[in-house]
């Protein structure tokens, strides 16, 4: 009886050496998903940054045409009613004659 009790119990170490085994390597497998995943994340939010930045740019940019298409559009309608003008005074001399 005492020898199939030592049977056991060294079967029982067997097996739970094998499962220590299996989760040391599991955690081996699983701090290198961590360290992955960490650096991936550390590349995401890099990349987020600097399409934020990108962002930034392209919004001063847009404002900054969208600013001189007002000045242009002003300059032009100015032009305009000057070109009217001249035209006015223009048929105005040509009737006078």
């Amino acid at each position: 009886d005492a020898n199939r009790q030592i049977s056991e119990y060294k079967f029982k170490l067997s097996k739970a050496e094998q499962d220590r085994t299996t989760l040391e390597q599991n955690i081996g497998r699983l701090e290198g998903q961590v360290a992955r995943y960490k650096s991936a994340a550390e590349n995401a939010e890099k990349v987020e940054d600097e399409l934020k930045a990108e962002k930034r740019k392209l919004q001063r940019e847009l404002r900054t045409a969208l600013d001189k298409i007002e000045e242009m559009e002003m300059t032009n309608s100015h032009l305009m009613k000057r070109l009217e003008k001249m035209k006015a005074n223009r048929t105005a001399l040509l009737s006078q004659q």
